[in-house]
């Protein structure tokens, strides 16, 4: 094992790089604008040239280090493949061949929400556990699926897409993926608050909901936690979707700890409770005991992730 790595999350808006020990000790972390233009033509350039600059800077040289582990906001092959990335606006793009031809340097490259999922295993939330479901609740619903340590990718790297299980059938708005009844479209930010609107709509009981113009997530927990009882009917509610779903995921691949990140998870503990509770309720009763934890690493999962890809390189 070699002295260095890096570990690089890319995003719409930056790509975020961490400079690490094989250690696992974070050394530096800095980030780059995401250059979106010519169809993203330029960010493995820029990544390669962040990486130069850091390497000169420390006078390290390239033998000295393991490797670079990428995270992409797209399905990622076996090979380093990445097969379109609307947000960077990339089509088919071999991710691992051109940035290591750019660097010199062994590249890994993966699905973000698959990364995020090692990193919070290696490090974090999951540390300690090879059998993980990570789920992170943001403006989406992203996953990743982590048995006896190792990524599941699928063959064509979709594995972990649970955003897109399909647990209403009278749904009638589109998701973003273009079906209906998505996870997606009730327990992410978006969809809590869409839930929200739905039943302030239909429904006359006073509420302190009603007193915000921009209705938020965060609005909807923090009334749920002052005992705002249509609040909190909104989280129970949001709970028993998403712990069905684990649970039904739970009966495929017997995970030992759910991690929950994301920013929705900030609400803490009234969140996993919400989800363990309807997750024990539907459970398979050999899959009762899984741990639910909440992500501790927050908006550096993806690097540490992506220097998790590096150790095994």
């Amino acid at each position: 094992m070699k002295e260095y790595g890096f570990g690089v999350d890319v995003g719409g808006t930056t790509i975020k790089i961490g400079f690490f020990g094989t250690d696992g000790k974070l050394l530096d972390r800095w980030e780059v604008p995401t250059n979106r233009e010519q169809n993203g033509a330029n960010i493995l350039p820029d990544i390669a040239k962040a990486i130069d600059n850091k390497l000169a800077q420390e006078g390290i040289s390239r033998g000295q280090v393991q490797g670079i582990g990428i995270g992409v906001p797209g399905p990622v092959t076996g090979d380093g493949t990445v097969h379109g990335c609307v947000n960077l606006g990339w089509g088919i793009v071999n991710v691992q061949k051109q940035l290591g031809d750019l660097t010199g340097l062994p590249v890994k490259a993966g699905n973000d929400a698959n990364v995020a999922a090692l990193g919070e295993m290696w490090q974090g939330g999951a540390k300690g556990s090879r059998d993980v479901i990570m789920v992170t609740l943001g403006t989406g619903v992203g996953g990743g699926i982590i048995s006896d340590g190792k990524v599941v990718t699928g063959h064509g790297g979709a594995g972990g897409e649970i955003g897109h299980i399909t647990v209403r059938n009278d749904e009638t708005e589109a998701c973003n993926c273009g079906r209906y009844g998505c996870l997606e479209q009730y327990t992410s930010a978006t969809g809590i608050v869409r839930l929200a609107k739905r039943k302030l709509a239909k429904s006359s009981e006073p509420t302190g909901l009603r007193a915000f113009s921009e209705l938020t997530a965060k609005d909807i927990f923090d009334e749920a936690k002052k005992g705002d009882e249509v609040a909190a009917g909104l989280v129970d509610e949001l709970g028993g979707i998403l712990g069905a779903a684990l649970s039904n995921m739970a009966c495929v691949v017997n995970p030992e700890v759910i991690v929950i990140g994301g920013g929705v998870s900030a609400a803490g503990t009234i969140l996993i409770e919400a989800i363990q509770k309807h997750f024990i309720e539907n459970a398979f009763h050999a899959c009762r005991g899984t741990r639910f934890a909440l992500a501790r690493l927050g908006n550096d999962a993806g690097m540490y992730g992506c220097m998790q890809m590096v150790m095994e390189l």
